[in-house]
């Protein structure tokens, strides 16, 4: 990551399944241009396998570590916030770029119910690396 990389934090429930995924394409797609986090508001023991499945099919290894409990610190260091559906439990720092993604929650879902969820993450992985990194 260089010096001056925009931290982006993704952020849902249980950082398990939409924003694992979010994170995977955008550190796919980015590589080292941005400094890609996630993290959870009450996070599970282990990423949903479901999710690691359906990135599999494109790809993306998204296995790596476990989920992450959103801290106060972790909103404060990032430049852009993604929420998906956490509700209230993101703080609020002025100066940064907040974003709320509405999309379904991939828990307990059979892979063809996250295939379309991993899609339309991807599409807006997409439009926010445009907004970004133009």
């Amino acid at each position: 990551m260089t010096a001056s990389a925009l931290t982006v934090l993704f952020v849902c429930v249980h950082n398990a399944g939409r924003s694992r995924m979010a994170a995977g394409f955008l550190q796919e797609l980015v590589g080292d241009r941005v400094d890609v986090r996630s993290a959870g508001s009450e996070p599970k023991d282990a990423i949903n396998p479901v999710a690691i499945r359906a990135m599999a099919e494109v790809g993306i290894d998204i296995t790596a570590g476990e989920p992450k409990l959103l801290t106060v610190d972790a909103v404060e260091q990032a430049d852009v916030v993604i929420t998906m559906g956490c509700g209230d439990a993101c703080p609020i720092f002025p100066g940064k770029r907040y974003e709320d993604w509405r999309l379904d929650d991939p828990a307990g879902l059979d892979i063809e119910h996250v295939r379309p969820i991993r899609d339309e993450i991807r599409a807006r992985v997409e439009a926010l690396i445009a907004e970004l990194l133009p």
